[in-house]
């Protein structure tokens, strides 16, 4: 094995991830498939474990798979400019923006429709079922 070259295993373990993950990195396109050994290990570049740990931080940040895949495709694409990259970071900030907002939401009408059982009686009187049978109703 060469020295500047990671097995599967090692590289999961350098990167945080597991094995499976790295796998599906592969199938998503994220991380390309390296050649193997003649004994059938995959060796993988030692910058993998950057690209992997990048893949990850953005995916805490927010950014799907997909989102991740384009980002992957600017930092390689020379023509590419950082202005490319913020217009995809303000729209994954818009977007965060726009999830908080229905979030809030979600959690005034949850709390109001909590509010309004006292948590005793049978299930078939509870006002919580019934007021999420009124809203299915009127959606």
């Amino acid at each position: 094995m060469r020295d500047d070259h990671l097995t599967t295993g090692r590289l999961a373990r350098a990167s945080g991830v597991t094995a499976e993950t790295i796998r599906y990195y592969e199938q998503r396109k994220l991380l390309n498939c390296p050649p193997r050994t003649e004994s059938g290990y995959r060796l993988y570049p030692g910058d993998s474990v950057r690209r992997i740990r990048f893949i990850r931080h953005a995916q805490r940040l927010g950014f799907t798979l997909d989102e991740i895949a384009e980002l992957l495709a600017l930092r390689a694409d020379p023509k590419r400019s950082c202005a490319d990259v913020k217009r995809r970071a303000e729209r994954k900030i818009a977007d965060i923006g726009s999830r908080i907002a229905a979030l809030k939401r979600m959690r005034r009408a949850l709390v109001a429709i909590s509010a309004s059982c006292e948590g005793a009686g049978s299930r078939s009187d509870c006002p919580i079922l019934d007021a999420l049978d009124r809203d299915e109703e009127q959606s």
